[in-house]
């Protein structure tokens, strides 16, 4: 009779014994052939390139929003988690300071503006009377010169004296002057009226540009959302004092998550294998039962290294699915599929390395060899064998370990 502590023991023997005669009767798994060999075959290989990521958001798609003025925060209507649509006001400043700037210039425009009026109403006159005397000049310059030729015909003619001709001659030659004089005071009213109508317009348009310049300066102290998102910080707050400078201070950042991508690090061995337009899919951790679909909008041109590894960012632009939503950030496993074709492949458990080379033990007869081959895709525990051996050849799975520095 079994006692109490062999019954645990005899069931447990059974329980090993009909697991191993279910190993036993069970059908032979392909990849291993009759146990210790495979067949070199043909297999269809979906090949993928596996990848960590990080979500992140689209170029233009998160904004820090800032002030491009000093003064001291009024009102902040905006925080953590607001939903804000584009051109939404989401702070201002206060204007006291700013509308005093405004009035002033607007008051410099009233003064040059009528300036300009004055000038365009006075300056005509002066031209008139300007031509006036010079027409007046002119008139006695001629009257004067035909006065000097009666005289000089007179002189000939015996009819007047030598003081006659002389006193003609004199008022010809004043006349003459005053013409002169006339004519150049007209030039210079000229070119005084044209001028100074051309200063007062420059004038009233500089003043009109410092209006404008006031009203948009006016115009910085109310903050719009420059575009539609959810607020992701805050870093100002109502009563504070802000100093632009070289640097706009930020009020708030904004992020649209209807704009994200995944930016996957790729390892340099498989980068070469990528385009753009390539499908691909991922998973985060926060919905792991969700397969999300993209594909590569970008691979970008520089390296990154990490734990001595060199990787290679790629761009993935993300589906829309209505069921999650994405925040920047969330780590994401990434898969990218590759053209599937067909290929001579074996399980990659039957490669050994020697010497640096990939090595098959082929079966020839009842001899067993060891062949080097190259190695192409891998798809899961199959890998592709580009050389080296032929369809239908016989295989080890699981050679024995070759001499250090041998092939057997």
């Amino acid at each position: 009779m079994i006692g109490r502590r062999g019954a645990p023991l005899a069931v447990g023997v059974a329980a090993v014994l009909v697991l191993a005669g279910f190993l036993w009767l069970r059908p032979g798994d392909d990849t291993e052939g009759s146990g210790d060999e495979v067949t070199v075959e043909r297999r269809i290989f979906q090949s993928t390139v596996p990848a960590v990521g990080a979500v992140k958001p689209e170029i233009g798609a998160e904004v820090r929003v800032g002030s491009r003025i000093s003064g001291r925060v009024k009102r902040l209507r905006a925080n953590v988690g607001d939903r804000v649509r584009k051109d939404e006001i989401i702070a201002e400043l206060e204007t006291a300071e700013l509308d005093a700037v405004v009035a002033q210039r607007r008051a410099e425009l009233a003064a040059a503006e009528a300036k300009l009026a004055a000038l365009t109403v006075s300056a005509p006159d002066e031209l008139a009377r300007a031509e006036a005397d010079t027409a007046a000049a002119g008139a006695s310059a001629r009257l004067a010169a035909a006065e000097w030729e009666r005289q000089q015909m007179m002189f000939r003619d015996r009819a007047t004296s030598q003081a006659g001709v002389d006193l003609a001659r004199e008022r010809q030659a004043v006349a003459q002057s005053r013409l002169e004089a006339a004519g150049r005071t007209l030039g210079l009213v000229r070119t005084a009226s044209a001028e100074g109508v051309k200063q007062a317009r420059a004038e009233a348009a500089r003043a009109r540009a410092a209006v404008r310049s006031a009203d948009v300066d006016r115009s910085f102290a109310v903050i719009r959302a420059p575009i539609t998102g959810v607020v992701a910080s805050v870093t100002t707050q109502e009563g504070e004092t802000v100093a632009a400078g070289l640097n706009a201070p930020t009020f708030l950042t904004i992020v649209d998550l209807e704009r994200l991508q995944v930016h996957a690090y790729v390892d340099e061995v498989d980068i070469g294998k990528l385009a753009a337009g390539q499908a691909a899919s991922f998973t985060v951790d926060a919905f792991p039962s969700h397969d999300l679909t993209g594909h590569i909008a970008a691979i970008y041109p520089t390296a990154t290294l990490q734990d001595n590894v060199v990787k290679y960012v790629v761009a993935i632009a993300v589906e829309p699915d209505s069921a999650i939503v994405l925040r920047p950030e969330m780590t994401a496993s990434v898969r990218v599929r590759l053209a599937s074709r067909t290929v001579l492949a074996v399980p990659a458990r039957a490669v050994r390395r020697d010497q640096g080379e990939s090595v098959l033990f082929v079966r020839s007869g009842r001899r067993i060899e060891g062949v080097p081959v190259r190695l192409g895709w891998r798809d899961g525990q199959w890998v592709e064998i580009v050389s080296g051996v032929r369809e239908g050849q016989r295989v080890l799975v699981n050679p024995p370990p070759p001499e250090p520095g041998t092939i057997p």
